[in-house]
């Protein structure tokens, strides 16, 4: 991970990062495939050294030479072609999500540029917060790759009233998750969105090492969170696009809330970030309810709906 040797000295190549994220990845997908998953075969009283796939295992595999696969392994990503990519996903049954975290792993150990000091900022502009408003009655965000909530439309932060509770802007999806003792209970799926959560980090992380926002909340939540170490270290990587978030909300109670995203343009990993409800479901039901009553709390995202102070609201105003 970046923040490995100082990333950001003078003297630090910041090939090495990516060599040694490579390495890591790699290595943690042979770990997972077993030689009888891969169609290998094995010999009784065999000893094995390792849980999974052996480098050699894996060059058999791939179609390649062992001492290729071990250079690649080790980060040597210079002149790897598409079809040495693609053997070595299939060999290690890799995903969509993970073959592509791996292309940029690899793309990134042949960069020489320096990484950037100053983080670019991630803005909005005024027609993506229109759409957003207009949709009334659906709960709608933008966020950003690291999980900061750039904007929100007025049941949107209605329903992320919890997260919204922290004075932080703007506020960051991992940080509640991790760090806000009333992130178990408003998740009823904790442990499923804390998942998810620290995999979309890795993921973006592999975008680009070197966003300095990205390091430091990865470096935060490494600090401060056991959990998040141990699940940062499996190198897990995941396109979290779709499905259902069970929410247990403060004001209105459980809700089962269908979810979509959509990529936006407007920057990096941008996303537009959607929730509805089944017709005439108790979440829907909910949902109107939630929707009532955040129609007569205006300060919705300025405060969490227990204390309804408000401290100014610099949601729209992205860091």
């Amino acid at each position: 991970m970046a923040g490995r040797n100082d990333p950001y000295g003078t003297n630090h190549d910041i090939r090495d990062d990516f060599r040694a994220e490579i390495r890591e990845f790699l290595g943690t997908r042979r770990a997972k495939v077993t030689p009888e998953q891969a169609g290998l075969p094995t010999y009784g009283g065999e000893r094995r050294r390792v849980t999974g796939l052996r480098r050699e295992e894996v060059a058999l595999l791939a179609g390649i030479s062992s001492e290729y696969y071990i250079r690649l392994e080790r980060g040597n990503a210079t002149g790897v072609s598409e079809s040495v990519i693609d053997g070595i996903a299939q060999a290690l049954q890799l995903d969509e999500a993970e073959r592509i975290h791996l292309l940029h792993l690899l793309r990134g150990a042949g960069t020489t540029r320096p990484p950037r000091r100053r983080p670019a900022q991630q803005r909005v502009r005024p027609a993506v917060q229109r759409v957003l408003d207009s949709m009334a009655g659906t709960p709608a965000f933008v966020l950003s790759g690291r999980g900061d909530i750039l904007a929100a439309n007025h049941l949107g932060r209605a329903l992320f009233s919890p997260v919204y509770a922290d004075p932080a802007r703007p506020p960051n999806n991992a940080r509640f998750v991790f760090l806000d003792p009333h992130a178990t209970e408003f998740f009823r799926d904790w442990d499923q969105v804390a998942g998810d959560t620290v995999a979309m980090l890795r993921a973006e992380a592999g975008r680009d090492l070197y966003d300095r926002r990205l390091t430091d909340l990865i470096g935060e939540l490494s600090t401060r969170s056991e959990d998040f170490r141990r699940r940062w270290a499996a190198h897990n990587v995941r396109m979290h696009t779709t499905g259902v978030k069970l929410l247990h909300h403060p004001v209105v109670g459980d809700l089962d809330l269908p979810f979509e995203t959509f990529p936006l343009g407007d920057g990096p990993s941008q996303v537009l970030l959607t929730y509805t409800a089944e017709p005439a479901s108790p979440s829907q039901d909910a949902l109107n309810l939630l929707a009532s009553w955040a129609a007569i709390n205006n300060d919705i995202g300025r405060s969490a709906p227990a204390d309804e102070s408000a401290p100014a609201d610099s949601i729209e105003t992205p860091d």
